[in-house]
């Protein structure tokens, strides 16, 4: 069977971490969406998503197809569902579309006409930014069973302090000298030539992925996932970073979400509780206003590409976007558009050509290639957003 995953409703939910990808591609967990979705079908899949991303991230369709919501996760009594549905057969929850059977000749779907089945049981579905860190230690668990189901971790080190070992998982190439893992809480994945410096301390639910770094003594608190050829370092609380970002330095990052290829200047802090302890507030972009999260603690959320100096202070509940670049001191405004230069006392436009020539730098020191595909995305996110931005 062919599988494709696709956006749905939530995608413009998700902004600012589904400018430049599929909802699919959001990482949540030890695992993107798509690789869990992989992983439990036991093939690849592709994907239907915005229009200027479709050369990126094109999709296939074969004959006979099985479309996926990739708001939702999935675990085993979903998989079994999916696998079996048949022609004119659709899943719901509730009134969303989980899955449905489509063939490349249906020139449109009407699921009036389909045999649709409802789906009682639990299941995580991402559709907000905080649903990222809210859901990240089920997350972590589910995917931590997934990984290890009938394998054999590494073992501990000795000079490593482990509460919990059968709840820890290392993979080979590993490095953690003198550290601690605490897995009373939930599990601990330590993925592939990772590395955990010296004094370091870990609580579970934690995921450090593929050729992650922890730096010397610091201090992390699950749910916490680091994304593969990351690093951290300070004090990190119940926060995903998708991948090749850089959080090197004390500082702390609480509830929040960092996208890929970030990079926090030293002492960089955010808040995650208001002074009134009331509800957050955060930036909608479906609303062009602020919208209620209905969570007290909620952090900093900051897309693809962006980056803040030193000594850099985030307030409660801060929307970045793509390709901004923030410093100075005081509190930038919490909502900083895409392609924005500045900090506190203004912004002005932050010009493609600039962007790019940082982009191309940055990811050619992890030997990826800044390539025409990923600049014709940032030029639409850059025509999209130019109305946000007050020069």
């Amino acid at each position: 069977m062919n599988y494709i995953l696709f956006d749905g409703p939530s995608r413009s939910n998700l902004l600012p971490f589904t400018f430049i990808r599929p909802v699919a591609d959001i990482r949540v967990g030890i695992l993107t969406i798509r690789e869990k979705w992989e992983k439990v079908l036991g093939t690849t899949t592709t994907t239907v998503t915005e229009d200027y991303l479709s050369d990126k991230y094109p999709m296939v369709e074969l004959n006979e197809n099985v479309m996926i919501n990739a708001s939702f996760l999935p675990n085993m009594e979903l998989v079994e569902m999916v696998k079996k549905l048949k022609e004119n057969q659709a899943i719901f929850k509730d009134e969303d579309v989980i899955a449905f059977f489509t063939k490349e000749t249906q020139e449109e779907v009407d699921f009036d006409t389909y045999e649709a089945t409802e789906f009682n049981s639990d299941v995580l579905k991402i559709e907000h930014t905080w649903d990222i860190f809210t859901k990240n230690g089920e997350a972590i668990q589910e995917d931590f069973n997934l990984i290890t189901k009938g394998r054999q971790s590494q073992p501990i080190p000795e000079m490593t302090v482990a509460f919990h070992p059968d709840n820890i998982f290392i993979e080979e190439g590993a490095k953690l000298p003198l550290c601690s893992l605490n897995a009373s809480n939930g599990p601990i994945y330590i993925g592939r030539n990772t590395e955990i410096m010296e004094g370091s301390m870990i609580r579970g639910p934690f995921a450090l992925c593929d050729n992650a770094t922890v730096k010397l003594a610091a201090k992390i608190y699950g749910p916490t996932t680091v994304g593969p050829h990351s690093t951290v370092g300070g004090e990190v609380k119940n926060s995903v970073i998708f991948g090749y970002s850089n959080k090197g330095h004390e500082g702390y990052l609480g509830n929040s979400v960092i996208g890929e290829w970030c990079n926090l200047g030293a002492d960089t802090n955010n808040s995650n509780l208001k002074n009134n302890y009331a509800e957050v507030r955060v930036w909608d972009y479906n609303t062009e206003g602020f919208a209620k999260t209905g969570l007290q603690f909620c952090g900093l959320f900051m897309g693809d590409h962006s980056k803040c100096g030193i000594n850099t202070m985030f307030n409660t509940g801060t929307i970045i976007g793509v390709s901004a670049n923030i410093f100075g001191s005081g509190f930038p405004r919490n909502f900083v558009p895409s392609f924005s230069w500045g900090g506190h006392h203004g912004f002005s436009t932050y010009i493609t050509k600039k962007a790019f020539e940082v982009a191309k730098v940055v990811m050619s020191r992890k030997n990826i290639e800044f390539t025409s595909q990923d600049a014709a995305i940032l030029e639409h996110v850059f025509e999209e957003t130019k109305r946000f931005r007050r020069d």
